[in-house]
């Protein structure tokens, strides 16, 4: 183990967590909100709408993520839809993390007492701040723990992103294995990086949890 040469690649895999972590950040606050707007749509009565989200869960959890990475990268282009590298990336981890997240979100919302709708209903709560003050609160606090699993999958999935020629901190690493064969190095470093990178993921969801917990008695 050449711990010199480890520090003199340093700067470059530091530009490549970079790219990382911004195409991360980006795909995770998409794929939430379409989480939060497909999860609502599912669990709503309207059955032609339900059915339409239900089959883009099917589907995105049914094929390969690589597949659909080469389909969004080179696929949409030939629609009239040209993303660069780096906006390919981000749409196909946003869309491949908000069809887990939908159904992370569903189970939560499923999980909601339906005494709660009476509650509501007495305090005299329209139907809109009982869904966003009442039951989302509740719904996301229940499903927090699987909708972080997906957030660090989406972080490691990142790496697949190198396919399309993202230079990422895998991209960075397999390129300076190309040209200097140090490959103990190079994927010791970067299993370091992406290590640190999902225990601060995983810290800050800890963290979360348990101020959620907090009315609940969690300590």
């Amino acid at each position: 183990m050449d711990f010199d040469y480890i520090l003199r690649a340093l700067p470059d895999l530091l530009r490549g967590a970079q790219t990382t972590i911004a195409v991360s950040t980006l795909a995770i606050f998409f794929s939430l909100c379409v989480g939060v707007i497909g999860s609502t749509i599912r669990s709503s009565g309207f059955k032609p709408a339900s059915y339409l989200v239900t089959a883009y869960v099917e589907f995105i959890r049914g094929t390969p993520y690589l597949v659909q990475i080469f389909f969004i990268f080179y696929g949409f282009p030939a629609i009239g839809l040209k993303l660069s590298v780096f906006w390919s990336g981000v749409a196909a981890l946003s869309i491949w993390a908000s069809a887990f997240h939908i159904e992370n979100i569903r189970a939560g919302l499923a999980s909601v007492p339906t005494g709660v709708n009476d509650a509501s209903g007495s305090l005299g709560l329209g139907r809109l701040h009982h869904a966003l003050f009442v039951v989302l609160p509740i719904a996301l606090r229940s499903a927090l723990p699987s909708m972080m699993n997906t957030i660090v999958s989406t972080v490691k999935n990142s790496a697949y992103l190198q396919a399309i020629g993202l230079v990422e901190l895998t991209f960075v690493a397999v390129e300076r294995v190309a040209y200097d064969f140090r490959v103990i190095e190079m994927f010791a470093s970067i299993c370091a990086i992406y290590l640190m990178c999902v225990f601060t993921v995983s810290g800050l969801g800890s963290v979360l949890q348990r101020r959620l917990d907090r009315p609940y008695g969690g300590r």
